[in-house]
C-alpha cells in the first residue's frame, strides 16, 4: 500500500504542478486558486463566521446552509490549532483525505481482485479528468475517504465501523447519503440471507449509518421553519433539484444544437461514460454495496438539475465505476505492457492539462 500511496501522491503532485505553472504563466497564484476557489470560499466563510443563512448576490439569493458542516468544522479546527491560513488548512485537509481515500480504494480493490487491480484502480482514480479537485480545498476527498473505508468495513463484516463512517460521509456532502444507502442495502440483504439472525453490531451499524445526513437535513429544516422541506428549499434557491434528468436532457440538447465552452461538452462525455461504466459494473456482478453506492451517485449526477459543469465532480467519489477499467488495464499490461503504458500516459496528459484548464483558465464553477 505504501508504494501505491506514493504513486498516487506523485500523480497529484504532478497535477498540482501543472496548475502552478499555468497559474504563474497567467499571473495567478496557485495556492489561492487551489485553496480559495468557488465552493472553497463558502466553506472558509462558514468556518470563520458560522452559518449566517441567506446571502444576496444581485437579484439572486443563496444560503450557506446548502453546505454540509463537516469540512468547515475541520477547517476551523486546523486553523485554530495550527498557524496555517484558511486556504492552506483546506488544502492540508483535502490532500490528507485524498491519501486516506486512496488507501481505502486500494484495500477494496485488493479484497475483490488482487494487488495489481487495486493499484490500477487507485491510479485511474488519481488520473480522472476532474481529479484536480482532489488537490483543491473541496469536500470530495473527505467524502471519498469516509465512503471507501465504510464500504471496506461492510465487505469485511465490521458493521459498527461501516455505520459510523457512513454517518461521517453524510455530514460531508449532500450526496453522502449514498454511503448510508449502501450500508443499509447490504445490511438488509444480510438480514434476509440469515433470516433475521444477525448480531447486534449489524443493527448498531444500521442505526448509525443515516444519522449524519439526516441530522443535518432536519437541523436546516428546523432552522428554516420547515422540518422536512427546509433543506430542499435551500437547494432549490441554488438551482439544484432532482427532476429525473429533464434539466440535464435539455442542456444536452442545447450542447448538441448550439455547442458551448469546452467544460460543458466534456461534462456530457464524462457523465455518459459514468453511465456506461455503471452498466459494466452491473455486468461484472460487483458486490451489492458498491452497486448501490455508485448507483446513487450516478443517479444524483444524472437526475439533478443545475450546475451541469459540476456533474463530473459529483461523480469523482464514485470510484467503483473504475473497477471494470482497472481489470481491463491489468489484462492489457500483462499481454501488451507498452499499450498499457501509452494508455496511462494519455490519461495523465489529459488529467494534468484539463485540470490546469479548469482551475486557471475556464472561469466556470467546479
Amino acid at each position: 500500500m505504501g508504494t501505491v500511496l506514493g504513486l498516487f501522491v506523485a500523480t497529484r503532485l504532478l497535477g498540482s504542478a501543472a496548475v502552478a505553472v499555468t497559474a504563474w504563466a497567467t499571473g495567478g497564484h496557485p495556492v489561492l486558486l487551489l485553496g480559495r476557489s468557488w465552493d472553497s470560499t463558502w466553506y472558509l466563510r462558514i468556518a470563520g463566521d458560522g452559518y449566517v443563512g441567506n446571502l444576496r448576490f444581485g437579484h439572486t439569493v443563496h444560503s450557506d446552509l446548502a453546505f454540509f458542516p463537516l469540512y468547515p468544522a475541520l477547517l476551523r479546527a486546523v486553523t485554530e490549532l495550527t498557524p496555517l491560513s484558511g486556504p492552506a488548512a483546506g488544502l492540508l485537509i483535502s490532500w490528507t483525505a485524498a491519501a486516506v481515500a486512496a488507501c481505502g480504494i486500494y484495500a477494496i480493490g485488493a479484497r475483490l481482485h488482487d494487488r495489481a487491480v487495486a493499484t490500477a484502480l487507485v491510479l485511474l482514480w488519481g488520473l480522472l479528468p476532474h481529479s484536480v479537485v482532489l488537490s483543491m480545498a473541496y469536500t470530495e476527498p473527505v467524502l471519498t475517504a469516509f465512503a471507501a473505508w465504510s464500504l471496506h468495513a461492510v465487505l469485511t463484516g465490521r458493521w459498527v465501523w461501516a455505520g459510523a463512517l457512513a454517518a461521517g460521509a453524510g455530514l460531508a456532502r449532500p450526496n453522502g447519503f449514498a454511503v448510508a444507502a449502501a450500508v443499509l442495502a447490504a445490511a438488509a440483504y444480510e438480514i434476509f440471507r440469515r433470516r433475521g439472525k444477525v448480531s447486534h453490531r449489524l443493527w448498531t451499524g444500521v442505526a448509525l449509518a443515516p444519522l449524519g445526513w439526516t441530522a443535518y437535513v432536519l437541523w436546516v429544516g428546523r432552522r428554516q421553519g420547515d422540518l422536512l422541506g427546509g433543506y430542499f428549499e435551500v437547494q432549490r434557491l441554488w438551482g439544484s433539484r432532482f427532476d429525473f434528468g429533464l434539466g440535464a436532457l435539455r442542456f444536452v440538447k442545447h450542447l448538441l444544437l448550439h455547442g458551448d465552452r469546452l467544460v460543458f461538452p466534456m461534462s456530457m462525455v464524462i457523465v455518459a461514460a459514468g453511465l456506461l461504466l455503471y452498466g459494466l459494473l452491473i455486468v461484472d456482478r460487483a458486490p451489492l454495496p458498491l452497486l448501490v453506492y455508485a448507483g446513487a451517485l450516478v443517479l444524483v449526477a444524472v437526475g439533478g438539475a443545475g450546475f451541469f459543469e459540476c456533474k463530473p465532480r459529483f461523480l469523482l467519489p464514485a470510484f467503483p465505476l473504475l473497477l471494470p477499467m482497472a481489470c481491463a488495464l491489468v489484462r492489457t499490461a500483462k499481454a501488451r505492457p507498452w499499450h498499457a503504458t501509452l494508455v496511462v500516459g494519455a490519461l495523465a496528459g489529459l488529467s494534468f492539462a484539463y485540470g490546469a484548464y479548469l482551475v486557471v483558465l475556464a472561469h466556470k464553477p467546479l
